[in-house]
C-alpha cells in the first residue's frame, strides 16, 4: 500500500511540475499572430504583386495611439479604427503588414515606392481601393501624409497619417552592435 501512494505521489508531482513548466514556457498570443503575420504574402487583388526587392521604406515601425477608453469588443468592428495601444507596421521588400496588439486585428498588403510616394494595394479590408501617400522618414521616424485612400471609409489614412510611425531599426551601427539606443514601445515584442 505505501509503495502504491509512492508511485500515485510521484506521479501527481510530476504531472505539477509539468503543468508548472508549461505555464512558465507559455508565450503572449499577440507575439504569435505577429510572426504568423510576417511569414503571410499578400493576394494580389488589384494589382500584380510587386517583385520581392529591398525598399528605402523596409523595416518595422511602431506607435503608440492614447485613447482613453478600451477597445471596444466587437466581431463587426471597422478595420483600421484608430484604437488605443500599440500598433506595428512592417514594410518589406513591397508588402506591407499591420498589427494592433490589443485587439490583435491584422491586415496584408502590397506597396510600391516611387519617389516620395507610398502606394498601397491588394489589402484584402479593401481590394479594389488604392491608398497612395506622401512619405518621409525624419529623424527615425516614417511620416505619412494621405494623399488619397478612401479605404475602410477613410479610416487606413486616419489610422496610417494621424501620428508618426517611429523607427525599429537602431540609429547606428553601434547601437545595432550594443543594443543600447531608446526603442520604442513595441518593438521588443
Amino acid at each position: 500500500m505505501k509503495t502504491l501512494i509512492l508511485i500515485i505521489s510521484i506521479f501527481l508531482l510530476l504531472i505539477n511540475i509539468y503543468i508548472l513548466g508549461g505555464a512558465a514556457e507559455s508565450k503572449d498570443p499577440t507575439s504569435e499572430v505577429w510572426s504568423e503575420l510576417l511569414q503571410r504574402s499578400p493576394y494580389p487583388y488589384t494589382l500584380p504583386l510587386p517583385p520581392l526587392n529591398a525598399t528605402v521604406m523596409d523595416g518595422t515601425y511602431t506607435k503608440f495611439e492614447t485613447k482613453e477608453t478600451p477597445p471596444v469588443p466587437c466581431r463587426r468592428c471597422p478595420d483600421y479604427a484608430p484604437e488605443g495601444g500599440i500598433w506595428k507596421l512592417n514594410l518589406s521588400k513591397g508588402v506591407f503588414r499591420i498589427f494592433h496588439k490589443a485587439t490583435g486585428w491584422k491586415d496584408i498588403g502590397s506597396f510600391i515606392v516611387s519617389g516620395d510616394q507610398l502606394i498601397l494595394a491588394n489589402d484584402p479590408v479593401c481590394h479594389e481601393i488604392i491608398g497612395v501617400y506622401r512619405w518621409k522618414l525624419e529623424e527615425g521616424k516614417l511620416i505619412l501624409t494621405v494623399i488619397q485612400d478612401k479605404c475602410a471609409i477613410g479610416l487606413r489614412a486616419m489610422n496610417l497619417t494621424k501620428l508618426p510611425w517611429l523607427s525599429c531599426q537602431p540609429p547606428t551601427i553601434e547601437a545595432a552592435t550594443t543594443d543600447h539606443w531608446p526603442k520604442p514601445p513595441g518593438c521588443d515584442e
